[in-house]
């Protein structure tokens, strides 16, 4: 009877080693996208070009399309990217479910209607004109974040509570989220009947997702929240391996499983509220990027945490990549180009047949 060969010191540093190459690895090709997709535009603009105009030695016009429209534009995708992922990363985790992520849960939703109702009813952002294809501004982001955490936020607290109180299965959670998506849209519906024409367009072309809509000081508030909320979900890094052997397991191992499993949902719904507020609802992005990493890293959030915010960046910048190639010079709106990738990816897993579905 043959026996399994036992765990070494030497075998146990290749096992690190090969999961800290794959880092790098999602790091260089994250690298890679950011270069190509700055020398992708209607312009043109080669790689030694944007090279050069980094360094500042650029034309006056190759500055301005550079710092004022791509490099922006891509910063948006990478931080916006990695606010999903990680988003979806851990509410996999603590809520026990592999479909859980902010857009099937409604989180998205629920956001975007505190968003609409922070534009149309609180004035806090108005379109530049009358036509639709021009960009909004958000005259005050504070607020319109905050209502769209808001809208989150009730969201998630229905899900806890399905999830503590009433036990349910990890495929009732996703149908709960479906009737609470489609309860958000209604209300986002209601409060667009109410409002005048600019406001509907503003609000209509809002939900498409739009990269390129936020400014630098927009950008630098949903930065600086993805790395604090990456600081918090590393510092328990072990709490979630010991959860994802279960709640009773994690207890044993001194893990404060409810305290956990609250702050980490509101970290994730404040992300997720973060990146919706200004960029508008973004699909699939926090369910698959978690599950690509996973295949490669297995159930530990050392390296699956870092890993999917990598991944969650790479996957939203080559979905803009596709969005501003397919017509060019037409940039097609985001949230429809990753919506129309992710959905069969969405639906593979939902039929695999696992076993935890």
């Amino acid at each position: 009877m043959g026996h399994k060969p036992m765990e070494t010191p030497e075998s146990y540093d290749l096992f690190l080693r090969r999961k800290y190459l794959l880092l790098l690895a999602l790091l260089a090709i994250l690298a890679a996208a950011v270069l190509f997709a700055l020398t992708t535009g209607s312009s043109g603009m080669s790689l030694g070009q944007v090279v050069g105009t980094l360094l500042g030695r650029g034309t006056e016009q190759q500055e301005a399309i550079l710092f004022r429209v791509r490099l922006p534009r891509t910063a948006t995708a990478v931080v916006v990217g990695a606010a999903l992922a990680l988003s979806g990363c851990v509410m996999q985790n603590v809520l026990h479910n592999p479909l859980a992520s902010a857009s099937t849960l409604g989180v998205s939703q629920g956001a975007s209607f505190g968003a609409a109702l922070a534009i149309i009813v609180l004035d806090a952002g108005v379109q530049n004109a009358a036509n639709a294809g021009t960009a909004i501004t958000i005259s005050s982001p504070g607020t319109v974040t905050l209502c769209a955490f808001a809208g989150g936020l009730a969201t998630t607290a229905v899900i806890l509570g399905l999830a503590r109180l009433r036990g349910v299965s990890p495929a009732t959670m996703i149908l709960s989220g479906v009737a609470l998506s489609s309860m958000f849209t209604g209300g986002t519906t209601l409060v667009q009947y109410f409002a005048d024409d600019v406001q509907v367009a503003t609000v209509v072309y809002w939900t498409f997702g739009d990269l390129g809509r936020p400014g630098w000081r927009e950008i630098g508030m949903i930065a600086v929240v993805t790395a604090a909320a990456l600081v918090f979900f590393l510092w328990n890094r072990w709490n979630y391996n010991a959860l994802e052997s279960g709640g009773a397991t994690a207890k044993s191992l001194g893990v404060n499983v409810d305290l956990l499993s609250y702050a980490s949902m509101a970290v994730c719904t404040l992300i997720a509220a973060m990146s919706v507020a200004f960029v508008g609802v973004i699909s699939f992005i926090g369910l698959i990027a978690p599950h690509m990493v996973r295949r490669f890293t297995g159930s530990d959030y050392r390296f699956l945490i870092p890993g999917s915010a990598l991944c969650g960046a790479i996957l939203l910048l080559l979905g803009d990549l596709v969005s501003k190639s397919i017509l060019s010079p037409i940039v097609l709106p985001i949230g429809a180009i990753t919506s129309f990738l992710g959905a069969p990816v969405f639906l593979y897993m939902l039929f695999r047949g696992r076993d935890h579905l």
